[in-house]
């Protein structure tokens, strides 16, 4: 995780209303994915490899987990 968060373009979720700010944000940074909570973007990020984060987001859009 050698990229800077905080220096990252962030994204919100397009699934994200802003009614209930529960929002997760990302940002693309060479191999890695980081992900904040909006409320929070000086806080802390979470930096996870691109492959794994991809993997993760397949699993989520086949229904491997209850959400």
């Amino acid at each position: 995780m050698g990229a800077d968060p905080h220096q990252a373009s962030w994204k919100k979720s397009s699934y994200s209303n802003g009614q209930n700010g529960a929002c997760a944000e990302v940002a693309f940074a060479g191999p890695d994915v980081w992900v904040r909570d909006s409320k929070n973007p000086v806080g802390q990020a979470i930096g996870v490899d691109v492959v794994k984060f991809t993997e993760f987001v397949s699993a989520i859009k086949a229904g491997c987990f209850d959400l």
